[in-house]
């Protein structure tokens, strides 16, 4: 394969009314029972559609939560390692240089750190090979450079930028286990300084342009990717999360305007600091530099010499992660998350219809089509469980009063400040929203809210699907789009789950909703996964201090959750000081693949080899049954 390169602001009471009257039908009818309540009639209709029952879908114990630094699973489950921060992926390649030593151009053509969301990409027809696309997030510069401190030259920025971006590997299957295949003509990193094209209705506004690039066409690189998606015509999509944390400015006097604020820069850079060694990343020399990141890129795993592009018609925010689904009318719909406290969900539906039978001929169909922002109302006020009804606000020049008197000329500065125009539409201000999945069973949507410490504040009222002031723990917040059509701009809401502590907060909104447990208690939820059985995997990324508002919970885990029951199980708990992120399975899902990412983040690891005065790595797990079963049945 080659690179696959009217009006919505309807009174809310009406739209509430119609949608509401619309749900209920007999084309909605499993996604309504669920949606409307975990009575029986739900649990029934819903286990009938994943062909089990109720408490069936979950077929592992619970395990405890754990400190321990290593890698705890249930009874019958063991894990490998795939692949880790600075394996080299060519034959003969730099081997990884745990002193910290190692240079840039080693670093381009070693997997990268950090990693985050992945998907994986079989081999037609053959049913032992894939390919994986991973994303590399960022990079501990305690572990990266052997002065263990913020960059000192030019070659520290470089490796830095080396080590972020995307690895896509080649995986194979002998002895019913998967190895990495190092020296296949498919792996590849795209990295820092990687050439990228610049597609969609953005592509050569003036914002976009620098010295370097007078077209607004190309830039160098994708960093700070998040989590991903998968697109039906087989390319990945990888987001940009903090990329302005990698701005900042040689003048600390240098003031800037709204925008620039409210997609956070700032002149010292936030931990960061490329801009001290490398002038692209300085805001007083480029400021233009910051408008061409942000963005969700695309990639054809396929094709090792293709260029990525940047969809700039799915706007521009600090992505989480893009999930796809399919319009009624064979659409394709992205569904996005802005993981900033205070920011909106997205959806973007192309114009133009998936071609299933010649995947090349949707090279460009993310370029054309509308983006929308979600609005929801307050919901039913049920302290537990809460559910309301929503709207998909259309984010187009000309519409909803997005325009001139607004500050926008055209949908290209729309979609560049697409944080600005949600706002002219009053969108509803979340917890943080981050990973967003679809159901494969019901079409219903899941995301994760991770959580808010200043909800109730800085005008973010507490209320609807935002139901806790002062947020330390999060929720999943789920909807259902009107008559099962992911093209519709009405949907009913209802939280999932919210995430809390029982045990510290007994009888409190900080104990969290009745499926939370002593025995299955987390705090912020970030990844999310379905399996094709219809279970639910939930991933964190939260306090793992195990004390005060946290005591009891452990390390970062990973938790399963049957939709129709609202049960969750605690499944895996990673080393110390880790994030559990990104998922996959394997085609027959008898192979989970999992990131745990920054193990011994502020120390206390040597995750996962363990050798004396090892540094931790970042590494993506295979964990299998020990049976050769199916995974969480």
């Amino acid at each position: 394969m080659s690179l696959l390169e009217e009006n919505q602001s309807t009174d809310l009471e009406q739209m509430v009314g119609l949608s509401r009257r619309g749900f209920i039908s007999a084309g909605a009818l499993c996604g309504a029972a669920l949606f409307l309540g975990g009575n029986l009639l739900t649990r029934s209709v819903m286990a009938a559609s994943v062909g089990t029952t109720p408490g069936k879908l979950l077929g592992f114990d619970s395990i405890a939560a754990a400190t321990s630094d290593s890698l705890s699973l249930p009874n019958g489950y063991t894990s490998s390692v795939l692949i880790s921060w600075g394996q080299p992926l060519e034959k003969n390649g730099p081997a990884f240089d745990p002193s910290g030593n190692g240079t840039a151009k080693a670093q381009e053509v070693q997997f990268g750190d950090n990693n985050d969301g992945m998907s994986l990409f079989p081999f037609p027809g053959d049913e032992n090979r894939a390919l994986m696309a991973i994303n590399n997030e960022y990079t501990n510069y305690r572990y990266l450079y052997a002065h263990g401190g913020q960059p000192q030259s030019p070659e520290d920025v470089h490796k830095a930028q080396a080590s972020e971006g995307v690895s896509v590997i080649e995986i194979q299957r002998k002895d019913d286990q998967w190895h990495f295949v190092q020296g296949s003509p498919y792996n590849r990193r795209i990295h820092g300084n990687t050439p990228i094209r610049i597609g969609g209705p953005a592509a050569g506004h003036p914002w976009l342009q620098t010295r370097a690039d007078k077209q607004g066409r190309k830039v160098l690189g994708t960093f700070q990717n998040c989590a991903n998606g998968k697109t039906p015509w087989g390319t990945y999509l990888t987001c940009e999360e903090n990329f302005t944390d990698c701005f900042g400015s040689s003048n600390a006097e240098q003031k800037f305007d709204a925008a620039q604020k409210r997609y956070g820069v700032v002149a010292a850079s936030k931990e960061i600091g490329w801009h001290t060694h490398d002038p692209r990343f300085d805001m007083a020399l480029n400021p233009n530099e910051l408008n061409r990141h942000g963005w969700v890129v695309e990639i054809d795993p396929f094709d090792p010499q293709s260029t990525p592009v940047k969809r700039t018609a799915l706007g521009r925010f600090k992505h989480e992660n893009a999930a796809v689904a399919e319009t009624r009318d064979g659409r394709a719909v992205v569904y996005m998350g802005d993981d900033e406290r205070g920011e909106f969900i997205y959806k973007f539906i192309s114009r133009d219809r998936i071609n299933h039978k010649n995947p090349k001929a949707n090279r460009d169909l993310l370029d054309h089509g509308t983006l929308y922002v979600a609005r929801f109302d307050n919901g039913d006020g049920n302290p537990d469980r809460p559910k309301g009804a929503g709207e998909w606000v259309e984010l187009s020049f000309g519409r909803n009063g997005i325009n001139a008197d607004n500050g926008f000329a055209s949908q290209a500065e729309v979609l560049i400040h697409a944080r600005l125009a949600a706002s002219v539409v009053k969108a509803t201000r979340m917890d943080r929203p981050e990973w967003i999945v679809v159901s494969p069973i019901d079409g219903q949507v899941y995301c994760t809210l991770t959580n808010n410490a200043k909800r109730g504040e800085d005008g973010q009222p507490v209320g609807g699907p935002n139901p806790r002031e002062k947020n330390v723990y999060g929720q999943i917040l789920r909807w259902h789009a009107a008559g099962n059509d992911h093209g519709a701009t009405t949907f009913e809401w209802d939280l999932f789950v919210v995430a809390g502590n029982p045990g510290v907060h007994a009888g409190t909104p900080k104990g969290g909703s009745s499926n939370i447990t002593p025995q299955n208690m987390f705090n912020s939820p970030d990844g999310l996964g379905f399996d094709k059985a219809g279970r639910l995997w939930i991933l964190t990324d939260g306090d793992y201090s195990n004390a005060g508002d946290f005591a009891g919970m452990g390390n970062n885990q990973m938790l399963c959750a049957d939709p129709a029951s609202g049960e969750i199980r605690r499944f895996m708990v990673g080393p110390v000081g880790c994030e559990v992120t990104g998922i996959s399975f394997s085609p027959d899902q008898k192979t989970l693949f999992v990131g745990i990412q920054h193990p011994g983040e502020t120390g206390g690891s040597t995750f996962p080899e363990h050798l004396p005065n090892g540094k931790p790595r970042s590494s993506v797990m295979a964990i299998r049954r020990e049976d050769g079963g199916i995974i969480g049945a």
